[in-house]
Order: structure tokens, then C-alpha cells, then sequence
């Protein structure tokens, strides 16, 4: 979306007020430019829809013949044609509106979830937040922040020569092209990349990239927080999180489609949605409190926006070479449940500490039960990683080790 070109008061280079009082943002901060005279519905609602026409559009891209992805995998449709039994021939991909399907039907499952329109994120957008309460969500976020990176590298790491998988000679292949699309995740978060020996940057260069981490730390510089009062204790519920996306991503207990599955479909879907909340809060928030906050400040955010989608597309097409029975998506949905769950925790227990005020668990607000857990691996595996948490890197450890409830909501009779 482009900005027309109107004449206001510039807040700072996040905002601008029209004559009419109306708010306009540039093009360079979201690509809503009236993102602030929406409502959250009105957000959740424009994103979910161009996120499916940004889907829609790369589906007719991979019909067309001249197109390189259709190219090569229909390259590699041949040769598994040539395989008796090969079931890479037989892939969604290749028959005529299979993979739309699935994706709308994971991705209405994805988006309808609850947590996206968690109080905490509304309640942010609408700017009821104090500079005090803004500062303490943005400290325990950033625990949130400084670990999912880890969780795409620790899926990553479970696609190898030694797998199995059922496509014959296509196996490495497949496996390969898995881990290009998550390499590329970790290297848009950690700010490095580089194919020739002569673009490697120098060892200083490498040690300041750009990272999500970097970025975030500039936020503490608009909102004043120095460098040695960044980095605090994860609140429990942060920690719930964190272990969480960890083990779906990590452990041996989940599969490599449910380790996919959480580091794509479960991580990078909701993004754009509540990432864009929370921006238009703090923007909102430094114009009604002449906070001199700007572009840079909240770049991380700003990123997360742009970029989000574009991981969402690229891991959703990767998904499909292993979601080849029902079964397959019932699967993926159990794992955005589980990761869904923890974030919803971890959102509740921030509106605890930053407002001060009591906020409904997931189990409370009456779950719909199609996201209820349809096993009890997580809960037993959340237990095990909380018992061998590191001392001071949880808020009181020994309690937090000892603790035996979870975020989580159980189907019944599991």
C-alpha cells in the first residue's frame, strides 16, 4: 500500500495528522497507513485476508510453466514419476486447488484462535498503557524475543540425510529444501548472510549485525532503559512459553512436521496481526505522550510486519511435502494449538505484571474445543524442562522448577 501525499503535523517520522485529525502512517512504518483509525477486528481482519490473497497469488505463480518454482518442482514430480510407489508424484502440489485447501483450512484454523485478540494486545493498541507499564512489557518481552530464534534453528536441525521419509530418490531433496527455507528464517533474524568469500564481512562486521535482539535493544533507548538493566529474569509465564516453542521444536517427543509446524504456522502466522497491535500502541502511546520515539526505536516491530509474511508463505509451501494424509493436518494443528496455548499464557501473565490487574487464563474464556490438546506429551515435557531451569534465570527458579500446572487445555479424555 502507497501513502498519498498530504500536508500535517508530523508527530516524528511514526505518525502523521491530517487537517481532519485523522492519522496517517508512512509507508516506511506499516503498510496500513490508516492502521490507527482502525479497530483490533478491523486489523485482524485486513491482515487474515491479504495474508490468503498473498497465498492465492503464490499458488497461480507456481501454475504458471514459466514460472522457476513450477519448474523445478515439476522436475522433481518427473523423476518421482519414474519411481513406482513414489508418492512425491501424487503430491498436492500438483493437483489443481489442493494446496489452497489446505492452506485456507490451517490458516482460518491458525487465525480464529483467541490469542491474537488477547486483552493484553488490544488493550495496547488502544493505548491504555503508561510509560512505566510500557517499559516493563517491553523487558519481559524481550525474553520472548531473544529465544524463538533458536526454536527455527533447533527445527532445522531435525531435517538431515538420516530422516525418514518416503519419497526415494527425492528424500535429500526434499529434506534440503526444507532447510534452505528455515536457514533463511534464522539468517532474516540473526541480520547475516553472504554467498562469496569476498562478501563475508569482517570479524567486527560479524559481531554487530543487525539482529531482531539489536533491533529490540533500541526500543530501550527511546523508552531510556540502559544497556545494564536490559536483560531481567523470565517471568514464569514468559518461560512457559519459551520452553514450550523449544521442545515442539527441539524434542524428540514431537515429530519434524510438528517441529515445521511450530516454527512456521504456529510462529510466524499471528505475527504480522498482533506485532501491528502492538506498534499502533506505542506509536499511539508516544504521540499522546510526546515521547520522542521514532522509526528506529520500533524497527523490530516495523521488520516483524514486512517479513513475517513472507517466512508464513515460504514455510507453509515447505509444510506441504509433509502433510500428506488427514491425519498430517491434524497433526499441524495440534502443534499451532500447543504453541498458541503457551503465547496466550505468556500474554496473560504479562497483563498480570504490567497492569496489575487479573486476566482470564485460556481455560477460562470458554476455548472453543477444536484448539483443546488432543495428547498430553507437552505437559509432560513443560514439567521435565522446567525442573532443570538455570538459578536467577526465572523469576523465583525454585518455585518455578517445582511447579506442576500448565497453560495448557486438554481435550477430554486425554
Amino acid at each position: 500500500m502507497s501513502n498519498p501525499i498530504v500536508s500535517g503535523t508530523l508527530f516524528s517520522d511514526l505518525v502523521e495528522t491530517l487537517p481532519d485529525g485523522t492519522t496517517r502512517l508512512p509507508a516506511a512504518v506499516h503498510p496500513m497507513p490508516d492502521l490507527l483509525e482502525l479497530s483490533a477486528e478491523e486489523v485482524l481482519a485486513r491482515f487474515k485476508a491479504s495474508q490468503q490473497q498473498d497465498f492465492t497469488a503464490v499458488i497461480r505463480a507456481l501454475e504458471d510453466p514459466a514460472n522457476p518454482l513450477h519448474q523445478m518442482l515439476h522436475e522433481l514430480h518427473a523423476i518421482a514419476a519414474q519411481q513406482p510407489g513414489n508418492p512425491f508424484a501424487q503430491h498436492r502440489l500438483f493437483e489443481p486447488g489442493a494446496l489452497q485447501a489446505m492452506f485456507l483450512d490451517l490458516h482460518n484454523h491458525v487465525m480464529d484462535h483467541p490469542v491474537w485478540r488477547h486483552p493484553f494486545f488490544v488493550r495496547v493498541f488502544e493505548g491504555r498503557i503508561s510509560q512505566p507499564q510500557l517499559a516493563a512489557f517491553a523487558l519481559h518481552y524481550f525474553n520472548q524475543i531473544k529465544n524463538t530464534r533458536q526454536c527455527v534453528a533447533l527445527a532445522l536441525g531435525r531435517f538431515s540425510s538420516v530422516m525418514p521419509l518416503p519419497y526415494g530418490v527425492l528424500n535429500e531433496r526434499v529434506s534440503e529444501l526444507t532447510q534452505i527455507v528455515l536457514a533463511q528464517l534464522v539468517a532474516d533474524e540473526y541480520g547475516v548472510g553472504s554467498h562469496a568469500v569476498e562478501d563475508y564481512p569482517t570479524m567486527g562486521g560479524l559481531f554487530q549485525s543487525t539482529t531482531h535482539i539489536v533491533m529490540y535493544r533500541q526500543l530501550f533507548e527511546g523508552l531510556g532503559i540502559p544497556f545494564e538493566q536490559q536483560d531481567v529474569a523470565l517471568l514464569p509465564g514468559v518461560a512457559d512459553n519459551v520452553l514450550t516453542q523449544r521442545l515442539v521444536a527441539g524434542s524428540e517427543e514431537f515429530t519434524p512436521l510438528e517441529s515445521l509446524a511450530s516454527v512456521g504456522l504456529g510462529m510466524e502466522w499471528g505475527v504480522p496481526e498482533f506485532f501491528s497491535l502492538l506498534l499502533g500502541g506505542m506509536i499511539r502511546f508516544a504521540r499522546d505522550n510526546d515521547v520522542p520515539l521514532t522509526q528506529r526505536h520500533l524497527l523490530v516491530f516495523i521488520a516483524h510486519v514486512r517479513y513475517d509474511v513472507l517466512h508464513a508463505i515460504a514455510v507453509m509451501l515447505v509444510t506441504s511435502f509433509f502433510a500428506r494424509e488427514e491425519r498430517d493436518i491434524d497433526a499441524i494443528k495440534n502443534a499451532t494449538n500447543t504453541l498458541m496455548a503457551g503465547r496466550y499464557g505468556m500474554m496473560t501473565e504479562l497483563y498480570r505484571h504490567v497492569f496489575g490487574e487479573a486476566c482470564p487464563a485460556l481455560a477460562e474464556i470458554g476455548l472453543d474445543p477444536r484448539y483443546h490438546l488432543r495428547d498430553r506429551r507437552i505437559e509432560t515435557a513443560l514439567r521435565r524442562a522446567r525442573a532443570q531451569v538455570a538459578e536467577g534465570t526465572v523469576q523465583d527458579a525454585a518455585a518455578y522448577r517445582a511447579r506442576q500446572d500448565t497453560p495448557y487445555v486438554f481435550a477430554a479424555g486425554v
